[in-house]
């Protein structure tokens, strides 16, 4: 069944995936696609960071050659919200990343254009000092 999936700042259109009771089922591939994570021996990986799922538990994670996103984001502490009758399914950020996002002194990044139009990062200024000014219309 086609399924829409937005995983952070992911949004895949049409993922052939297996939603039943909760869970939903994806292969390796899409998996991969859509959140970033992979199953290998170790765990479920992303980069250099892997999380073994727990081996009591495996048949809620690996389903013959597919995995379940779902309980892989309650593993990670992520908030999922599925509208089954529209097909689709969001997936937010882990609460402790949430966390240390809110807590460290990095700001996000984000582009804006200035009064000429052309268009700044604040990435661009990394170790610089910026002065941002805002306002609203309204």
């Amino acid at each position: 069944m086609a399924i829409d999936i937005i995983y952070g700042e992911r949004v895949t259109d049409g993922v052939d995936a297996d939603a039943k009771g909760g869970a939903l089922w994806l292969k390796a591939a899409d998996l991969e696609r859509v959140s970033g994570w992979a199953h290998k021996p170790q765990g479920f990986c992303k980069g250099d960071v892997c999380v073994p799922a727990p081996a009591a538990r495996k048949d809620e994670f690996v389903r013959g050659e597919s995995y379940n996103l779902a309980a892989l984001a309650e593993l990670l502490g992520q908030p999922m919200v599925a509208d089954a009758e529209n097909r689709a399914y969001c997936f937010g950020e882990a609460a402790a990343e949430r966390r240390r996002i809110l807590t460290s002194l990095d700001a996000p990044d984000f582009t804006l254009p200035d009064l000429d139009g052309r268009m700044h990062s604040l990435s661009q200024y990394r170790g610089k000092k910026v002065f941002l000014v805002s306002w609203a219309s309204w």
